[in-house]
């Protein structure tokens, strides 16, 4: 069987004229990878190979150091005389190069989905002082073939915060650049946000804005002209969409989004109003990311840590009147109330009213297998209710787990002190 370093080649995935890509077995942490190998007489090119060993050693920079559920992780770079790859994360799906055509154009609300998780994951690249550069359909990588989730990947161009400024310039796609990239003016994360607002223009109408006849006029347009809003090309697509992108692609930066945090909002928000119908939809994941994200008990968790919360939780609506707890069944989960109000009964007396954000039945939890509820929850009126049970908590990461314990801890200290207080002044 060939190899590459320790891998076991399994077969051709794909080549390029930089570059081919094999799906591979690393047999030391038994799981399949895909290792890109470069074509080492580029690295010696007198022109290209400066750029391409900077590539290489970025790649090599970031490894193993940005872990989010929507960044292809980087595993190990080898870069020497006699070959020269790096071993990646295996994502089964294809990129999202595939949706780009007016045929095979997403629906809304999956494309806002994919876009939220996008901006996710650059804000938490950003938040490690790193600024990807490069953001464009083919390094949006699907873990699903239906496009159901996406992993970021080929952070050979990404710029890193208090880098040496004599790093080379000029990487990236030409299509996605932002105006200051393509001026080659010092560059934030506000360039990546550009990037992905051209991306969802394409991916909203199957063609990209600007399209030159060479690189100089090419330039100039995302220099100088405004982006068409994409209802302009495909009519019918709503308002709010058409606004998000607008923003997005603004030439200038006081006027485009100056955070993550803003741009992925307002895709929400664009979710929220595009679900808007008679029956109660069930929620989107970047609904239910901003629902948790904006839960005071989950305050302190960061955002992988909130993914992960997402993924390990089961979501139920309850009708108003329906019991969510009952009195004596085994206390082998906790729950945390989306939306709605709900009461805590005992013996028919009201105890508390639990309000949207509130986490209740984990005291049943912590006792253990003799731990049974001591009280009814009653939804008061139609509520969303979150539950998460214990064989998930504990194979939740540590850090994770840690979080919440302490927001236990924090919600039974404040009951405590209620409590308290009832009893002094009834």
């Amino acid at each position: 069987m060939e190899r590459i370093g320790k891998y076991d080649i399994l077969h051709l995935i794909g080549e390029g004229s930089t570059s081919d890509v094999f799906l591979a077995y690393d047999p030391f942490r038994q799981r399949q990878v895909a290792i890109k190998r470069i074509f080492n007489e580029l690295l010696r090119d007198p022109v290209r190979g400066t750029a391409y060993r900077q590539q290489l050693e970025t790649e090599a920079a970031l490894a193993g150091k940005l872990k989010h559920p929507h960044i292809a992780e980087t595993f190990d770079v080898v870069l020497s005389e006699q070959e020269s790859y790096f071993v990646m994360e295996y994502v089964e799906g294809g990129t999202l190069e595939a949706f780009c055509t007016p045929d095979r154009l997403l629906p809304y609300e999956q494309l806002i989905e994919i876009l939220f998780k996008c901006t996710r994951a650059l804000d938490y690249a950003f938040m490690h002082g790193v600024t990807h550069r490069d953001i464009k359909p083919a390094n949006i990588m699907l873990s699903k073939p239906d496009g159901s989730d996406v992993k970021v990947s080929d952070f050979g161009a990404a710029l890193f915060k208090d880098a040496d400024k004599t790093m080379v310039v000029g990487l990236g796609s030409p299509a996605y650049m932002s105006p200051e990239q393509v001026r080659e003016q010092p560059l934030t994360h506000q360039t990546d946000i550009y990037s992905l607002g051209i991306m969802m223009f394409q991916l909203l109408t199957g063609q990209l804005p600007f399209a030159g006849s060479n690189p100089m006029s090419l330039a100039y347009m995302i220099s100088h002209t405004e982006t068409p809003v994409p209802s302009s090309i495909r009519p019918g697509i709503p308002a709010e969409l058409d606004r998000i992108v607008a923003r997005a692609t603004h030439k200038s930066l006081a006027a485009r989004y100056t955070s993550w945090l803003e741009f992925s909002h307002d895709l929400a928000q664009a979710s929220r109003t595009l679900r808007l119908v008679a029956t109660r939809p069930k929620a989107s994941e970047t609904q239910r990311y901003q629902i948790l994200r904006e839960m005071p008990f989950l305050e302190h968790f960061t955002d992988v840590e909130i993914w992960e919360t997402l993924r390990m939780s089961d979501w139920r609506e309850v009708s108003a009147g329906s019991l969510v707890m009952r009195r004596g069944e085994p206390g082998r989960y906790f729950a945390l109330l989306a939306a709605g109000q709900a009461c805590i009964n005992l013996d028919s007396q009201r105890l508390h009213t639990l309000s949207p954000g509130e986490c209740f039945g984990e005291m049943a939890l912590f006792a253990g297998m003799q731990g049974t509820r001591s009280a009814d929850v009653i939804a008061d009126s139609d509520c969303t209710v979150i539950e998460i049970r214990e064989e998930a908590l504990e194979r939740a990461s540590p850090d994770c787990r840690n979080h919440f314990y302490r927001a236990f801890l924090s919600t039974m200290a404040r009951r405590l002190m209620l409590t308290s207080a009832r009893a002094v002044h009834p």
